[in-house]
């Protein structure tokens, strides 16, 4: 029954990304209005975390980011299902998008360097993540989805972009992909609970993050990079940027990195995944997302 609904809403979803994509950006905000009524829950958590992660910012402007970043979370649903559904000649047709710093990944991919690339969550990662998959071969690493019929979706969508996935409980796969020289698109700005992670600053607030790529990085020698992606007037811009992160330890790498990740955020707040709760281990879940 649940996954005669689920096979329901792919199918309206997918209609729902065959119109041209100047109506889907016409239906995204009053979309993001709707999700912001059946999906209360998530923008409580978004706007607690923009306001403990924007302090100094003046009440009106982060009363203004709370507002847009919710109005542009209505595109989440048309970026991942482009992402997920649409031909490499359709996205070339009707995506404006630009890829910096292509060109000296690819001469580290020839050179047969393995590269751990860095990401944030942005809204439209999905978007991002085809995008740059259509310009060079990559490797992903995912959370699986609690619905096995869903999470087959996900996998089919990703697999248009990248050449394998594989789960994040699942080290020594990606490990081996970065060793015989391929890329391997990673994130760390997510709390994954306490168990294998430290505590580091992000944002003025101690966050347990990720100590697992100081060990990928010291075992398999690779490169490491750092996806930056934005909207600016419409075009999708994703900036590739070779990182030179403090390796002395894992925590003195893991806060440089996410100093880097706060860095890229602040530049466009709006189009980050605040919805997460990334104080979960820290706050608490009920008393800070209560």
């Amino acid at each position: 029954m649940k996954n005669n609904f689920l096979s329901l809403l792919i199918i309206f979803w997918k209609l729902s990304i065959s119109i041209p994509r100047k109506y889907q950006n016409m239906l995204s905000y009053p979309i993001s209005l709707m999700l912001g009524i059946f999906l209360k829950k998530r923008s409580v958590i978004s706007k607690k975390n923009i306001e403990l992660c924007f302090k100094d910012l003046e009440e009106h402007k982060k009363q203004q980011l709370i507002e847009k970043n919710i109005a542009q979370s209505g595109s989440v649903m048309f970026d991942t299902g482009v992402a997920w559904f649409w031909s490499n000649a359709r996205i070339n047709k009707e995506i404006n998008y630009c890829i910096n710093g292509l060109t000296e990944l690819k001469k580290n991919q020839e050179d047969g360097r393995g590269v751990l690339l860095f990401f944030k969550h942005s809204l439209h990662l999905e978007l991002d993540a085809r995008l740059l998959g259509m310009c060079i071969d990559i490797y992903g690493v995912e959370r699986n989805h609690n619905s096995d019929f869903f999470d087959k979706v996900q996998k089919d969508g990703r697999l248009k972009g990248v050449k394998d996935l594989c789960d994040k409980n699942n080290p020594f796969k990606f490990i081996k992909w970065l060793k015989s020289g391929k890329t391997v698109l990673y994130a760390t700005d997510q709390d994954y609970g306490l168990q294998g992670a430290e505590i580091i600053e992000f944002f003025g607030q101690p966050a347990a993050t990720l100590s697992a790529p100081y060990k990928i990085i010291k075992k398999t020698d690779c490169k490491t990079y750092y996806l930056d992606s934005y909207i600016k007037n419409g075009q999708y811009i994703i900036d590739l940027k070779k990182l030179d992160l403090d390796m002395s330890s894992s925590f003195n790498m893991s806060s440089d990195l996410n100093r880097i990740i706060e860095k890229s955020i602040r530049k466009h707040p709006s189009e980050y995944l605040w919805q997460h709760r990334r104080f979960k281990s820290t706050l608490g879940k009920e008393n800070f997302y209560k």
